[in-house]
């Protein structure tokens, strides 16, 4: 836990500024310096933290003028609890925001600085990990520049995920000390604090919990895109109820002392802590629900402050749950009703159904979170009654439904055997009348066959159960937290078109059955702000000036205006001279991580992602082990038609994912290998920047020409990186999954390099995959080189290498062989455009005109007007 005297210095520096003027501004940053940010050696840092305050106190009048009105006007409020807010840094985005880019660079340049150079003093917030929690910061952002009542509720992480390093040559752990000197974004509310309880048992119906701890507010204001209002993340931060307990020190027990402080610390500690244990399963339910606890008393608490009537609650309020990890939220607005607020549990039931609203963010089965009922029921006893109730009530209310389907299934299967029977017998009849035979009668016809009597409805009740039995693990029970959310929403939406489709018919065909109008689709987007405008400032700016104004960056369907630019060779080659110029910028970034030199001048091939065996990383890496092998192969005078190529990777892989762990070890020996080969010289370059968070992406994504998005069909939700690449003219190679299908749809599949099998072949084709023989020469070879040692450790390669191409030690579940060739092929497609640098930079400008559909802006509005009824509420 951080020191109390670093938790305590959110206080507003002193200071003469209104930020009136320019003026003003330099002597806010210099006051902030003087009075806030005492005894920090000066320096870029130190300047970075007198800025950082100096906007602060803007934020914080934005915020509460923000909060004022709204408290005044009373609108209904969305309210967006997630598990993570990848939020990235603040500063850039908060002054372009408010419009004080100018003013701040002209106070900076006074005092001898930039923006940029002190922005890069600043620490990404380690508040999130992947696409999950950079949609949910964009998200935010547009909910303010939109104008909608809604606050984000997350955790307050103290190391968040893990800072991600590389020991010899493998990835390593290291906790994330983002708030070691404070958090200028951030101000603590220590007047608003909730009790959140676990364990304990039920006493009279009633639940009296073990364990409390105390959630303690801090609120992070969220600027909007020129507008006045300034919305909010609230997170959550975990303290005991007794921080020491002196008598127990006295006594020497030093360990039970403190015991109270750490289990509240351990809450908020770490992101996703490892649930391979009991004990990690514990933990990450238990940071679940205290959250989602903390969050749902407050805004209960809010909303009581203007109204007496719960049953308003669903006309003032909606929770969105973004993925499963808050669905507890069901259980838990359900148990604050009737335990706390005295309302029947039909009243509690009917304002749950109306204010609760479920985003599926997968279909991995790993993500679509199922707990042990032994581990709920330990952890939150009430809870699990309470989910056992809406269980039970559940499956009574469609009983009569299932019955009828059961009835007409049954009377179809013995309409069938009766038929299947009657032509059998009539074919005997025939075959012994033309013998000249009479055919004996069947015995068994006469009498009754006696068969085991089955309650096919029960039986068929199970598919709709909240409670199941896990199916590798016969006898436990497990709540699914997915059905839960679907049974206790009134909207259920997935991200993609065809993710929305799959759930529909994959995930949740029985649901979909009985109220199909509650499930929809919400397309993905980013927000051009940060992931445009903002990163690629050479680029925007060139936009701005073929477009004659800067509407695009709020709104994005402008950019459509760009297609015409696309055609004029003088605007092509400045668009190529801004590529080049960020191409340059991350080529300085990688020398200054890694220590390699790269050539601006090869192809910039780029897959930065989270690593899992399902987006493919390993297939990419087979295939740069196979283009290794050709240079090496190659002679010069083919060397010298071969297009070159940087290819980076970047992304974390789960402390517990041995086999996302062993791809990260490979990509680096690679890049060992590769890099120091004289033979291959700028022809491949191999490069895995460790540690990918939103201010590496910052950089990474404008320099991209191409991007790698090549999930196996089917598995992939939306992805929003797809997007970020587009809107900077960087070509997408990739399957026909999640938001790629969208892209290609806005900007034509021929500006893509689609390969692949198709969602719909690919249960069949893992049913027949064991029998697979057709392996490319080209994988084959490649996968030789591992096994052979030519990357170093054959040993510890060698389950990750049977895992695709022994299957009677693997089984290739994301079917990287069967894609591989089609992959290849689509390699030899980018390499053949890119010799046309006109064509190529034709299709990049087409890309960036065509995708203006992705804006998280069009997507906020979508979900304001068709699931939350969230009315603008603009300042006056």
């Amino acid at each position: 836990m951080q020191p109390r005297a670093v938790l305590e210095i959110n206080k507003p520096a002193t200071s003469s500024s209104n930020g009136s003027g320019k003026q003003d501004v330099a002597a806010d940053i210099v006051a902030a310096e003087k009075y806030t940010v005492t005894g920090a050696p000066a320096g870029p840092s130190k300047l970075y933290q007198g800025v950082a305050w100096s906007v602060h106190n803007k934020l914080v009048d934005a915020f509460e003028a923000t909060q004022a009105y709204w408290k005044e006007k009373d609108p209904k409020h969305v309210y967006y609890l997630s598990a993570e807010f990848l939020m990235g840094r603040t500063l850039t985005n908060a002054v372009h925001n408010m419009g004080l880019e100018g003013e701040y660079a002209e106070a900076l340049k006074k005092l001898g600085s930039s923006l940029e150079e002190v922005r890069s003093q600043e620490l990404d917030a380690a508040l999130g990990n992947g696409g999950l929690g950079r949609l949910a910061a964009c998200f935010l952002d547009s909910m303010a520049t939109l104008d909608l009542p809604g606050w984000g509720y997350g955790i307050r992480y103290r190391y968040g995920m893990f800072r991600q390093a590389v020991k010899d040559g493998l990835q390593v752990e290291l906790p994330d000390y983002w708030l070691d000197n404070g958090n200028p974004w951030e101000i603590r509310r220590p007047a608003t604090q909730f009790k959140v309880g676990f364990y304990g048992s039920l006493q009279d119906g009633k639940w009296v919990p073990g364990e409390e701890v105390i959630a303690e507010a801090y609120d992070v204001p969220i600027p909007g895109y020129k507008t006045k209002t300034c919305s909010n993340l609230r997170l959550w931060d975990a303290l005991p109820t007794t921080e020491l307990d002196l008598q127990a020190f006295n006594a020497g027990d030093y360990v039970k002392a403190v015991e109270q402080k750490r289990k509240a610390d351990e809450i908020t500690a770490v992101l996703y802590p490892n649930d391979a244990t009991e004990e990690g399963k514990e933990l990450r339910l238990k940071q679940q629900f205290f959250f989602v606890s903390a969050s749902l008393q407050d805004t209960i608490a809010r909303y009581l402050e203007k109204h007496s009537d719960l049953s308003g609650l669903p006309e003032k309020a909606c929770f969105q749950m973004n993925d499963t990890h808050p669905t507890i939220a069901v259980a838990e607005l359900m148990r604050l009703l009737i335990d706390v607020h005295g309302l029947s549990y039909d009243d509690a039931w009917a304002i749950t159904t109306k204010t609760v609203a479920y985003t599926n963010h997968t279909v991995m089965p790993e993500a679509l979170e199922k707990w042990p009922v032994r581990v709920l029921a330990k952890l939150l006893p009430r809870h699990m009654q309470l989910i056992e109730e809406i269980n039970d009530r559940w499956l009574a209310s469609i009983k009569d439904h299932v019955a009828g389907k059961v009835e007409k299934e049954l009377a179809a299967k013995a309409a069938a055997v009766a038929e299947a029977k009657a032509a059998a017998k009539a074919e005997a009849q025939a075959a012994a009348k033309a013998e000249g035979k009479e055919l004996a009668e069947d015995e068994e016809e006469a009498a009754e066959e006696k068969k085991e009597e089955v309650d096919h409805v029960a039986e068929a009740l199970k598919a709709y159960s909240i409670i199941q039995e896990n199916q590798w693990n016969k006898g436990e029970m497990l709540v699914n937290m997915a059905y839960l959310a679907v049974v206790g929403s009134f909207a259920v939406n997935g991200v993609a078109a065809i993710h929305s489709e799959i759930i529909k018919t994959d995930i949740f065909p029985q649901f979909v059955e009985l109220f199909p109008e509650r499930f929809q689709n919400k397309t993905n987007g980013v927000t051009l702000r940060r992931w445009l405008a903002y990163c690629n400032p050479e680029l925007s700016a060139l936009i701005t000036e073929a477009l004659g104004t800067d509407a695009w960056v709020k709104d994005a369907s402008l950019l459509e205006k760009l297609k015409p630019f696309a055609e004029d060779a003088s605007f092509r080659a400045r668009w190529r001279a801004i590529k080049q110029q960020k191409k340059a910028a991350l080529a300085a970034h990688i020398k200054e991580v890694t220590g390699y030199e790269v050539s601006t001048e090869p192809l910039f091939d780029i897959q930065v992602k989270r690593i899992h065996e399902y987006k493919r990383q390993f297939m990419n890496a087979i295939s740069l082990i196979y283009r290794y092998k050709t240079i090496k192969e190659a002679t010069p005078e083919e060397r010298a038609k071969m297009v070159p190529r940087v290819c980076v990777f970047g992304g974390k892989a789960a402390s517990a994912y041995y086999m996302a762990k062993k791809i990260v070890g490979l990509v680096l020996s690679i890049s060992e290998t590769v890099n120091n080969d004289p033979d291959v010289g700028d022809l491949l370059k191999v490069v895995f920047l460790p540690n990918y968070n939103v201010s590496e992406a910052e950089i990474i994504i404008p320099g991209a020409e191409l991007s790698q998005h090549i999930s196996t069909a089917g598995t992939e939700a939306s992805g929003t990186s797809n997007m970020k690449f587009a809107l900077n003219g960087s070509f997408i190679i990739g399957t026909m999954d999640g938001a790629n299908i969208e892209i290609g749809e806005n900007t034509g599949f021929e500006n893509l390099f689609i390969f692949g099998v198709k969602a719909e072949e690919i249960n069949r084709l893992r049913e027949e995959r064991k029998d697979f023989k057709d392996y490319d020469p080209r994988w084959t070879a490649a996968l030789d080189m591992v096994k052979a040692g030519a990357f170093g450790r054959p040993d510890y390669f060698d389950d990750l290498v049977a895992s695709v191409n022994d299957m009677t030690r693997g089984n290739d579940w994301f079917l990287l062989a069967n894609d591989f060739a089609s992959y290849m092929d689509a390699q030899d497609e980018v390499d053949k455009l890119y010799r046309d640098q006109e064509e190529w930079t034709r299709r990049s400008i087409i890309y960036t005109a065509s995708n203006g559909f992705f804006s998280s802006d069009r997507t906020i509005d979508q979900y304001a007007r068709e699931i939350w009824s969230v009315q603008p509420t603009p300042l006056p």
